[in-house]
């Protein structure tokens, strides 16, 4: 009987980090409706259906309220293999003072934001060295607080609603050292996730610059070189009936349903999991605004301008370091 050897269980490891963190979601939605419908159709205990709906109306603005984290989720060793696995590295270009907020505007989202998560909902990539004295909030879609249990799982990590009303607590009723994390070209960048993509969706996003003027924060613009080399898509023909389906289903609900794929369970199988390549995050300098409370378009517009102009430095900067010529070029579209 040949034992497997202390790599082997390495990899092993990593790649049920990666699986489970990408099934969860979905399993948790599918045994919470399951579940409940059971207790409702075949059992007399739909009482406890009703408790579970109540408690959620009761906890609803809780995700707009800075959510209810846990360190020992955020330091489970499991999530120690899930960085391990692309590798994941995190790189500061500036000290941070724990005595004022931020917005740090996430570039590009790629697939599944694999690195956004890595750096900033767990303490594995070594945030907290990094960055003392601040507390990062992973700002994301209000849908992953619609589902019982799913919802305390995404908050435990120190997720919260990525909503205005809750972009508004945190700047306000959590004091200071507080830094918001917001994948700015959110699922409709997805379709730019392609390994070589430079293209980021980002010259109608301007909502976080409005946000950062509102309260007079810094913005910080981060990129993370690899993260569009950890999938592949299949590119249909333009103008053809899935191409067009794809951009109708876009239209509607400004989600891209990009046909993604990647690695299976072992390297050279084929499947849903990343590719395992090496992801690294340049979090770059503070640009201070102004605070304004109610900017206007030509505001917005000039200083959504100069952030652009920070991000395509910070990506000049350090693209030949990470596989890019010199005379690649950020796109923003």
């Amino acid at each position: 009987m040949v034992l497997p050897s202390k790599k082997d269980f390495k990899i092993s490891l990593e790649v049920f980090a990666i699986f489970q963190w990408a099934l969860s979601a979905f399993v948790i939605v599918i045994t919470v409706i399951a579940v409940n419908l059971y207790l409702v159709v075949f059992t007399p205990y739909w009482p406890i259906t009703v408790l579970i709906l109540t408690w959620l109306a009761f906890d609803w603005k809780t995700p707009e309220r800075g959510g209810r984290r846990f360190t020992c989720v955020r330091q489970w060793c499991l999530w120690k293999q899930y960085c391990d696995y692309f590798p994941l590295k995190l790189l500061k270009t500036h000290d941070l003072s724990p005595s004022l907020n931020y917005i740090v505007a996430c570039h590009p989202h790629g697939i599944m934001s694999h690195s956004w998560f890595g750096h900033f909902a767990t303490e594995m990539s070594g945030f907290s060295k990094t960055f003392p004295g601040i507390t990062p909030y992973v700002l994301t879609l209000g849908a992953f607080f619609w589902v019982p249990f799913l919802r305390e799982y995404v908050m435990s990590v120190g997720a919260c609603s990525v909503s205005q009303s809750s972009m508004d607590f945190l700047l306000t009723r959590r004091g200071t050292g507080n830094m918001l994390m917001v994948v700015v070209g959110g699922l409709a960048e997805c379709k730019y996730g392609l390994p070589g993509s430079t293209t980021l969706f980002l010259k109608s996003r301007t909502g976080f610059i409005r946000m950062a003027l509102r309260h007079g924060v810094a913005l910080i613009p981060a990129y993370s070189f690899g993260e569009t080399e950890l999938y592949n898509q299949y590119i249909f023909t333009p103008g053809g009936f899935i191409n067009r389906f794809q951009k109708w289903f876009q239209s509607m609900v400004h989600i891209y349903p990009c046909a993604f794929y990647g690695r299976g369970f072992t390297e050279n199988s084929p499947g849903f999991l990343p590719y395992a390549r090496p992801v690294t995050t340049i979090v770059g300098k503070p640009l201070p605004l102004p605070k304004i409370e109610n900017p206007s378009k030509k505001t917005v517009a000039k200083y959504h301008a100069i952030y652009v102009d920070a991000l395509r430095q910070l990506f000049d900067q350090y693209k030949t370091k990470f596989g890019f010529s010199e005379a690649q070029e950020l796109v923003v579209t």
